[in-house]
């Protein structure tokens, strides 16, 4: 599909989730990368500590990786698993990016994500990975809370980090680096990534009175529930980023009901499908239109 695509000059993104599931082929081939008794059952998994999705924490259930083993490793595994994305892929995202910095280690017997603590990764991972991998293929998932680690090694090689349009109307807009405004070149704009609501869902639902009040006051008018996800297109197509993601279900209108994934919960997820009869003539000229005058056709 790849090289299909690459003869029409269109390149792909893929995605590398930071974990692995237990019951992968990967834990039982290669158990000893992974934190897990002499029973292989895991002594650690992985999850994020409360944050804007949870108040009690995101447990994933995933085994954590035992990173001391990997560094003896050369991180062989790692080296390999990137490899064989970016033959899959142009471009890689690499998910929860800052846990390749420090990740949340949450004991195997919780049952939140809340007693967890955060453990640090050898310092000369990136630079074995990046020996074998460039940069400029991956994309940092960066979103949540971000410690000075993670922001220096996205600047230090030179990764594409990423802005969302829903997260551009909180706090100071000065300081909110997802303000279109604060963008840089070597980013990815998404207006929702698949761990958000739709645009219009967004606004419906979550967007405060005075989230709303940001919003228009940015875009210099008001704006109807049912077109905000063209406010928020041309404003993910007008900034200076070098890639911009539109969700389909922001490109099609649709609410909260076409929602792809809500974090910390474990049913009702990444059942979405797009249907032909959601995609017009008309929505495909509107954005071609977009594409063309932001230069991004």
């Amino acid at each position: 599909m790849r090289d299909y695509c690459n003869q029409l000059n269109i390149r792909t993104i893929g995605d590398i989730p930071i974990y692995v599931a237990y019951d992968s082929a990967d834990v039982w081939a290669h158990p000893e990368i992974f934190k897990l008794t002499k029973t292989k059952i895991p002594k650690f998994v992985g999850g994020v500590p409360p944050d804007h999705f949870s108040r009690t924490g995101q447990l994933w259930g995933n085994p954590v990786y035992d990173w001391q083993v990997l560094k003896k490793k050369g991180y062989l595994w790692w080296i390999n698993r990137a490899k064989h994305n970016l033959s899959l892929f142009d471009i890689a995202r690499i998910d929860h990016f800052r846990g390749l910095t420090t990740y949340w280690q949450i004991p195997g017997k919780s049952r939140t994500a809340k007693k967890g603590r955060w453990v640090k990764v050898p310092e000369d991972f990136f630079d074995k990975l990046f020996e074998h991998c460039p940069p400029s293929s991956f994309i940092a998932e960066d979103l949540g809370y971000i410690t000075p680690d993670v922001d220096a090694s996205i600047v230090r090689f030179r990764l594409s980090s990423t802005k969302v349009i829903q997260f551009a109307f909180e706090g100071d807009s000065t300081k909110n680096t997802h303000c279109p405004h604060n963008h840089v070149r070597n980013c990815v704009v998404y207006t929702g990534t698949h761990d958000n609501n739709t645009a219009r869902g967004w606004f419906r639902k979550e967007a405060t009175s005075l989230q709303k009040n940001r919003l228009f006051e940015y875009l210099g008018r008001k704006v109807h529930s049912a077109q905000i996800h063209w406010a928020f297109i041309q404003l993910a197509m007008s900034s200076v980023t070098r890639i911009a993601v539109i969700p389909m279900q922001d490109v099609s209108g649709l609410a909260e009901q076409a929602r792809m994934n809500k974090p910390g919960t474990a049913i009702g997820n990444w059942s979405w499908r797009l249907y032909s009869r959601q995609m017009t003539l008309s929505t495909a000229r509107k954005l071609a239109r977009l594409a063309e005058i932001y230069g991004r056709a």
